[in-house]
């Protein structure tokens, strides 16, 4: 009777050696790209939290300026007037100078920044002024005219998160 399995046999040494470098191989490929698309799924995030923000401050500043056009909010000159004074004035809502008649929201929440967590104290976005430079990084605090990350790490694309 021929038998075609040894029951006796076991792995030897040099067949777990070539299946751990095998495995290793492997590994050393999966890790660089899944920590790739992590960071291109955080990326998605941010552009689509700064496209969210922007639109709602674009929204406000659309009902101001037809609230101008309807004569019903008084124009003030040499001074920007229509945006928000604050993030959180999208959060809480405002009738926009008695305009509405009630408090509109812009947004159920201010998103958060997926490459810059807050820390106790600090602003969760850059805020530009629509008196400051484009490219400043001090808001005068005026009003919030544009928003940024403050995060100083480097795009996959060679840009910097805050440039977006």
């Amino acid at each position: 009777m021929c038998r075609i399995f040894d029951n006796n046999r076991g792995l030897s040494l040099i067949e777990l050696v070539v299946t751990m470098v095998i495995l290793s191989i492997l590994a050393s490929l999966i890790l660089p790209s899944a920590r790739m698309t992590s960071t291109r799924v955080k990326e998605i995030e941010l552009k689509r939290t700064l496209r969210q923000i922007r639109t709602a401050i674009d929204d406000y500043k659309k009902i101001y300026d037809r609230g101008v056009e309807e004569k019903k909010i008084p124009v003030v000159i040499n001074k920007s007037e229509g945006y928000p004074e604050t993030l959180q004035l999208l959060v809480d809502g405002d009738d926009i100078k008695g305009y509405l008649g009630y408090k509109k929201k812009f947004l159920r929440r201010v998103p958060s920044d997926p490459f810059h967590p807050v820390q106790a104290g600090e602003p969760a976005w850059g805020v530009r002024s629509s008196t400051d430079e484009p490219d400043s990084t001090n808001s005068d605090g005026h009003d919030v005219f544009d928003v940024y990350s403050l995060s100083d790490r480097t795009a996959i694309d060679g840009t910097k998160y805050k440039d977006w």
